[in-house]
């Protein structure tokens, strides 16, 4: 690949330290369906070509991989570490005391690094499913959301910090009222809010709470996850490429609807994290976002098109006695806790 983006014409968006990073990332879930090799050598692609933000996970299962690819960026001089942003993420069988510096080692073994810049919690319990497990999957031993546990795992996350392991740390798949309970307790402030974020799913209450606490929201699944597990998937889902006010801002600007979605993302002010193995969609996904930007009347219809569909609802977390999915999002506004 010759063609690169232009870094100086890519948007910021501002952590509350000052620091500025890219608007948009490349996501690196997907490894149960294309191979770790494949997503890694896309990283190799994605980096070549200027993206610059990486959010990779343990879990994802290949970490370790895409530290070659990183390890061969630098030997090649495409890039120097201190110009990504690279995170990473504890899974949930990681939390218990001492595991989650176990866990981050683990990944910046993996990955190649000497420090992390943005690591984040990934669920706020520890409550573990099987790689690949179908949704009908239940751990005996989950639990619902503890502040005492989730607090014992933060305090871990803060050492990181303390010990130069990581630069910031983050908080994912959380609610507000576990929010409310947790930020007054917190000796470093997450730094980043990790959350599902598309246009049939804008979240803005608890987007706008992150904004409010200087808490930088980084959204996945921004063109709704069209490749998602089946374990995710059901029949009352919305394809955010069908809605109509993005179909009409895809044929406006002669676009595929899902560069419209990135397009409203990153007007809107988070930092999308789209995952593509193929080159020229992860081309797109960046260059979207520096070129022909979506009008106000565009925006404001694409807001209108929130239809409240969250399609990673993850019921394989469920504990014994939870109603439905709903409890592990405290949907009646209260947390459901031990």
């Amino acid at each position: 690949m010759d063609k690169k983006i232009d870094q100086n014409k890519i948007p910021r968006r501002v952590l509350s330290s000052g620091e500025e990073i890219p608007c948009v990332g490349l996501g690196t879930f997907g490894s149960d369906k294309y191979g770790a090799d494949t997503v890694s050598e896309a990283v190799y692609g994605a980096i070549k070509y200027g993206y610059r933000l990486i959010d990779c996970a343990a879990v994802y299962q290949n970490e370790a991989q895409i530290g070659a690819v990183l390890q061969r960026v630098f030997s090649e001089g495409i890039v120097e570490r201190k110009e990504l942003f690279i995170t990473s993420k504890v899974w949930n069988d990681m939390h218990g005391a001492g595991k989650v510096e176990e866990s981050c080692r683990k990944s910046l073994s993996d990955l190649g690094l000497d420090y992390l810049d943005l690591y984040f919690v990934h669920w706020p319990f520890p409550n573990y499913h099987a790689p690949g497990c179908d949704g009908d999957s239940r751990n005996p031993d989950s639990r619902p959301f503890s502040l005492e546990e989730f607090m014992a795992t933060w305090r871990q996350c803060e050492d990181l910090v303390e010990k130069g392991l990581v630069r910031y740390i983050g908080m994912s798949n959380m609610t507000i009222p576990k929010l409310e309970a947790i930020l007054p307790l917190c000796r470093i402030k997450p730094a980043a809010l990790e959350m599902e974020l598309h246009p049939s799913f804008q979240q803005p209450e608890l987007f706008a709470y992150a904004k409010e606490h200087d808490i930088l929201p980084i959204g996945y699944c921004p063109i709704g996850s069209p490749s998602r597990p089946e374990r995710d998937r059901s029949s009352e889902d919305v394809a955010d490429t069908q809605l109509p006010a993005v179909l009409a801002a895809a044929s406006a600007h002669q676009v595929h609807p899902a560069v419209i979605c990135l397009k409203w993302a990153v007007q809107r002010g988070q930092v999308p994290i789209p995952f593509s193995v193929k080159e020229p969609q992860y081309i797109s996904n960046l260059e979207c976002a520096v070129s022909d930007p979506l009008t106000e009347e565009e925006m404001a219809a694409i807001e209108g098109e929130d239809r409240n569909c969250r399609l990673i609802k993850g019921q394989v977390f469920l504990w014994e006695g939870a109603k439905s999915w709903e409890d592990l999002w405290d949907l009646d506004g209260r947390i459901v806790s031990l």
